[in-house]
Formats: structure tokens, sequence, C-alpha cells
């Protein structure tokens, strides 16, 4: 297999007695540092039932709400129940 020029280049570096530029790379450049794993079966579940919320009990039938304020509270009421 042919060598890159790059290669050649830090190959002449080294036989010429200059610092080869390979040893400034940081030991984590070739490392693959992401964890990988399958995920489990209640981590499934868990993803598709919280995919399904049903947000009609928290916010009537349309999920709308509306806001008014007043001079010393604030009010919340249902819109279209």
């Amino acid at each position: 297999m042919a060598k890159s020029k790059a290669k050649r280049m830090r190959d002449k570096l080294t036989r010429e007695g200059r610092r080869n530029p390979e040893l400034g790379r940081s030991p984590f450049a070739a490392a693959d540092l992401r964890t990988r794993r399958t995920k489990t079966k209640q981590e499934l579940l868990n993803q598709s039932k919280h995919k399904q919320k049903n947000l009609i009990s928290y916010y009537g039938e349309d999920g709308s709400f509306l806001l008014a304020r007043s001079s010393s509270a604030c009010h919340i009421y249902e819109v279209g129940a």
C-alpha cells in the first residue's frame, strides 16, 4: 500500500533528527469515547409510554386555557369544556 504525503513528511522529519509530530497528538485522538449499548426492555416501554401521554386530563377537551391577571392574583380558567 502506498504511503500518504503526510506520512512521508513525518518519516523524513524523523530521519533528519527532528521531532515527530505524531508525538504531539493527544492519547484520546484515536479513542472512541462514546458508550454504546442497546436499550433495555423497560427503557423501550417507558419511551413509548411517554409518547402517548394524554393531555386531555390536564387542560380539558382541546388543550386550551385562559390566563387572567388581576391586581392581586393570577387565575386560570379552562376554555371549551
